[in-house]
């Protein structure tokens, strides 16, 4: 039954968010578009509901349960950006908006960016975590509820795989700072006086 409600949030985030965008830019009900897009977390909310029955009525947690727990956690914290990804592509198609920011290949910007984004998994990975230890003690049944330890090791793993990202881009910033101020010193030493 879970996998059925995950599977229907996720059709039903897609349904809701193309709603309220042909609400705000088609229809150009921007207020409606608004209450639309507001409502997407609460699909978060069943999905939660639906998993916290299904493990009361005796369910043994299995990965539907544990990718319900990460499903919350990535769409309450990526669920935002995906929603203003979507909305600067369709202000720009049928609204004559400005063109789709892009996030940036180098630099500062590129590090920043890259911290944001890890920053945004931490605060997943607190939250499914989170989830799936809340569940793991309201059960109170490690019979039932050892799959879910699988799932807090796999959001750790992941967690620390995605930290090569911002390493990698704050590495790179560091070298073209440190090269732009030598090329910088060597300029002023070759100059004339």
């Amino acid at each position: 039954m879970i996998f059925g409600v995950i599977v229907a949030c996720e059709i039903g985030f897609w349904i809701v968010l193309a709603a309220g965008l042909a609400a705000r830019y088609l229809l150009g009900r921007r207020r409606l578009g608004a209450v639309l897009l507001a409502g997407v977390p609460l699909l978060d909310l069943v999905l939660l509901i639906a998993s916290f029955f299904d493990l009361r009525a005796g369910a043994t947690a299995g990965a539907q349960h544990g990718l319900a727990a990460v499903y919350i956690g990535f769409s309450l914290v990526f669920g935002p950006s995906i929603i203003r990804w979507a909305d600067d592509r369709f202000a720009h198609r049928f609204a004559d908006g400005p063109p789709p920011r892009r996030p940036p290949k180098s630099g500062r910007a590129y590090m920043r960016y890259e911290w944001r984004e890890f920053g945004k998994a931490c605060i997943t990975w607190v939250i499914s975590c989170g989830l799936l230890f809340a569940i793991i003690v309201f059960v109170d049944d490690p019979d039932r509820t050892d799959h879910l330890w699988s799932w807090i090791r796999s959001m750790s793993t992941m967690l620390g795989i995605w930290i090569i990202w911002p390493i990698v881009a704050t590495v790179s910033s560091d070298d073209k700072s440190d090269s732009a101020r030598d090329g910088g010193r060597d300029l002023e030493k070759e100059r004339p006086r």
